[in-house]
């Protein structure tokens, strides 16, 4: 035999090989239905995003998808039971920034390793937009950042909760500005939007889909979205960038992740399914009329992104002395 040949042998060997252990690895995967479980309750942003996913992949993967969802601990009780199940590609979990918080929030307490989960696919981001009362006497994000400037320590903000990302992206705000403004942390976003509209709040960040009616019915006045870009599906919304505040990107997003240690292989067919889903441009339509921006990254992608959020906020909690109760 030749060199060439010789090498051209060696090489389909191994190609053959490779194939031949991804088999291994997937095997008859999947052989029985699969649950996507969702760390909220249902209604929210990542139950929607979860929902509208699962019937496509389960068409595509020809076995039921069913969502559970485990809400409690901001999300820590749903990450928990995926962190525990076998790792063989029939659970995944769809997270939020919260995951990413929490490696930081909940250092030492948590029941699992944040970044030990296989990264299946950042499935959707949610650009956040920031809101004002409109019993500010401020027009546009200029005049309600200088009343808020001019008011040191007596302007409140609403969030969800402590530790959300409408909170972290308030608590990056006024690490970039210097502003001193008071924390108000609800039980979810409809209560701070709520106050935000009878005035108790001067401002709160949340997702485009959530304020928009609001927006609409002139209750509120949209500030700015956290975008480096005006998406399409809010095209009229100036972005926080252009109000003055540079390279000011926030936004939700939703991730699937696999328990530790599933093979890479269940892994990565997973990854193409739901990106091949996201993609089709019914489905993106979709996605982007509730207020998503597609994203469906393939797994190491994925892996690299979670791994940034960690330290972004990581950053931003240790900066603003941030804490959790408990």
């Amino acid at each position: 035999m030749t060199p060439i040949h010789r090498r051209t042998a060696l090489a389909l060997a191994s190609a053959t090989a490779g194939l031949s252990s991804a088999r291994a690895q997937t095997g008859d995967f999947p052989n029985k239905p699969l649950r996507i479980i969702v760390p909220y309750t249902p209604g929210g942003t990542t139950d929607i995003a979860t929902r509208l996913v699962a019937e496509p992949l389960a068409r595509a993967l020809g076995q039921p998808v069913v969502i559970e969802n485990r809400p409690g601990a901001n999300s820590i009780l749903g990450v928990g039971v995926a962190a525990t199940s076998p790792p063989d590609g029939h659970t995944m979990v769809m997270v939020l920034p919260a995951h990413a918080a929490n490696a930081t929030l909940q250092a030492g307490r948590l029941p699992f390793d944040p970044l030990a989960f296989a990264p299946v696919s950042l499935v959707v981001q949610a650009p956040l937009v920031l809101a004002g009362s409109r019993h500010v006497p401020a027009q546009n994000l200029r005049e309600y950042l200088d009343y808020a400037r001019a008011r040191p320590g007596q302007v409140n903000y609403g969030s969800s909760g402590i530790g959300a990302t409408a909170h972290l992206a308030m608590e990056d705000l006024q690490l970039r500005t210097g502003l001193r403004m008071v924390h108000v942390p609800y039980r979810g976003t409809q209560p701070a939007l709520a106050d935000l509209m009878a005035g108790h709040i001067g401002m709160m960040f949340d997702t485009y889909s959530t304020l928009k009616p609001q927006f609409e019915a002139g209750n509120i006045r949209p500030l700015g979205i956290a975008t480096a870009t005006r998406p399409s599906f809010a095209a009229e919304l100036p972005t926080i960038i252009e109000g003055g505040l540079p390279d000011f990107v926030v936004s939700s997003w939703c991730m699937l992740l696999a328990p530790p240690r599933t093979p890479q292989a269940i892994v990565d067919r997973l990854s193409a399914e739901v990106g091949r889903i996201v993609r089709q441009p019914a489905m993106a339509q979709r996605l982007q009329e509730i207020g998503f921006v597609v994203e469906g990254r393939p797994s190491a992608d994925t892996g690299t992104f979670l791994r940034a959020e960690v330290t972004r906020w990581a950053g931003v909690i240790r900066s603003a002395d941030v804490k959790v109760d408990g």
